[in-house]
């Protein structure tokens, strides 16, 4: 059969502009589709903090870590808890190459386009159970120099040259609704063009349909992303015996991202493995600055707040802040609510918050020294200081009573009581001005600060919440915010997409968070964070070369 196009990409976001750099590189035709305008290329990358799962970097000698590949392969695994029945095969075989990867290849790689790294290496998913649990052992988070627009730019720099070239054929609001089959092998895609409405980046867009299209291609490669904005999807795949998402729920991710472009790949024959294996956040806060429907932002915390449950009582060990995500999630919707609370004082605001994401985070990703010095002084950063000021969620008072009210005013309930809440903090301070102590809290706070980027710009010096010279009191009130999509397509290692027996279906490849990162699964349960958008680079390089290759 004679095509039009050797490659048909579904999807323009990092891992669809990775696989689309492999097959340019070789040589290939390729048409790439996305839903959205143009404004949108680079997809939910763009909005992310850059931050890359590396092991034994550069960065990383000069702080003093010692990592290896074999230590976070046992991190990884330990997170992952792979199944022993067979069902992990495919997703365990991309996690050890994930890890060779993260350990080679993957930063001069990148590197050698022009991809620069924050020098302070960051602790995230610290664990906080036996050596052999989840979490990371040492820091690896590597935040990117230009955050995600940084990791975006070479691979869009390659497609727009491409494009000038007359190499590639890029076609926008191109939605796919299906994928077409001939005698059991995808031969081509179908689906709407969009009426253009010109709006900005991630603004949700017409659906209205302007005429009906179809191509043929030698193979198809689907890079839709996952489900995180379908909450009705999430809701329905979340394990049973996780407890219940709520109704109210923040979006991390675009509305574009609804996991049509997997449920077209099962339509066709490819399986859909460990649906139920998500990675969402119980730390997210309403956007006061809405682009997405119900846009929430991540707080990512130093560890010094005390998280508290929906009646004001701690989380249970080691569910500190930035400990245990996905651990923390299921503790709160085992309970069967909406919200946690995040209780802390104006210095640990102004040491320990962050904010995930590309546009909060200007320093970054506007590549500016002069603001990023402004991390190492006194109070909080900018977009913080903001979100401070202008979110209803973030709630002053002076006294434990006052903001006890507070939280209760504005949930519209009496879940908090005062007197306890202030025998919670008093009992922790106790711990503090001991010196030493026995709550792990107070120990794991101590500990963190041995890490010299902690020390500096991370973790703020143990003291007193009740110390009026670091006051007032701060309660944040904590929504789920919806993510990541862990399952996914099954594919083998070249990324070709299996059928429900396991055979590969022909003309189908997978990459990306459609592929749950490789494999249908290559975090297994929960992921060591950094490895978003490193898996969206290594499937879209491993595949895009394999896809190439295969097609002589």
């Amino acid at each position: 059969m004679t095509h039009s196009h050797d490659v048909v990409v579904v999807g323009a976001g990092l891992a669809g502009l990775v696989a689309t750099a492999e097959l340019l590189a070789a040589g290939r035709r390729v048409v790439l589709l996305d839903a959205e305008n143009a404004a949108s290329l680079g997809g939910q990358a763009f909005w992310s903090f850059g931050g890359l799962f590396l092991v034994d970097s550069p960065e990383q000698r000069r702080l003093g870590i010692k990592d290896s590949a074999e230590l976070a392969l046992a991190d990884w695994l330990g997170s992952a808890d792979f199944a022993d029945d067979g069902s992990d095969r495919w997703g365990r075989a991309w996690a050890e190459g994930f890890v060779d990867f993260a350990a080679g290849d993957l930063r001069p790689w990148l590197h050698a386009q022009g991809v620069r790294w924050f020098p302070l290496v960051q602790w995230a998913e610290r664990g906080g159970y036996t050596a052999g649990g989840h979490g990371n052992t040492v820091p690896r988070f590597h935040v990117t120099w230009g955050t995600g627009p940084g990791i975006l730019e070479p691979f869009v720099r390659t497609l727009l040259d491409a494009y000038r070239d007359g190499r590639v054929d890029v076609r926008f609001r191109h939605r796919v609704t299906a994928l077409t089959t001939t005698d059991g092998r995808v031969t081509g895609v179908r689906g709407d063009v969009l009426a253009d409405d010109r709006v900005d980046r991630a603004v949700p867009s017409s659906r209205k349909v302007v005429r009906p299209f179809a191509l043929d291609a030698a193979a198809v490669v689907v890079a839709t992303g996952g489900i995180g904005a379908n909450h009705d999807l999430v809701r329905a795949t979340w394990p049973a015996d996780a407890g219940h998402l709520p109704d109210r729920m923040l979006s991390g991710v675009p509305d574009h991202v609804d996991g049509s472009g997997i449920a077209a790949a099962r339509d066709a024959g490819g399986a859909v493995v460990h649906a139920g294996r998500m990675w969402h956040y119980p730390e997210g806060i309403a956007n006061h600055s809405p682009v997405w429907s119900r846009h929430g932002i991540r707080i990512l915390p130093g560890p010094s707040s005390l998280w508290l449950d929906a009646d004001g009582h701690r989380l249970p060990v080691p569910l500190f802040p930035g400990f245990d995500s996905l651990g923390a999630l299921r503790h709160i919707t085992g309970r069967g609510d909406d919200h946690s609370w995040f209780v802390l004082d104006k210095t640990i605001l102004g040491a320990e918050f962050a904010l995930s994401g590309s546009e909060q985070n200007p320093d970054l990703t506007g590549r500016s020294v002069p603001q990023l010095l402004q991390r190492v002084l006194p109070g909080a950063v900018g977009p913080v200081e903001t979100f401070a000021q202008e979110s209803e969620e973030f709630l002053w008072a002076d006294t434990p009573a006052e903001l006890a009210r507070r939280m209760n005013a504005l949930t519209g309930s009496d879940r908090i009581d005062g007197d306890r809440l202030e025998r919670t903090i008093v009992e922790r301070d106790r711990q503090v001005t001991s010196g030493l102590g026995k709550d792990l809290q107070v120990v794991a706070t101590a500990m963190a600060r041995r890490y010299v980027v902690d020390k500096v710009i991370r973790v703020a010096k143990p003291h007193r919440l009740l110390d009026p010279a670091h006051g007032p009191l701060l309660a944040v009130r904590l929504s789920v915010l919806t993510r990541k999509t862990l399952g996914g397509l099954h594919t083998d290692l070249e990324g070709r997409v299996l059928r429900p027996d396991g055979e590969v279906l022909p003309g189908l490849w997978a990459v990306g968070e459609a592929s749950g990162f490789g494999g249908g699964g290559a975090h297994g349960h929960r992921a060591l964070e950094g490895t978003f958008l490193g898996g969206c680079l290594f499937t879209g390089r491993t595949t895009g070369r394999a896809l190439a290759s295969a097609l002589g």
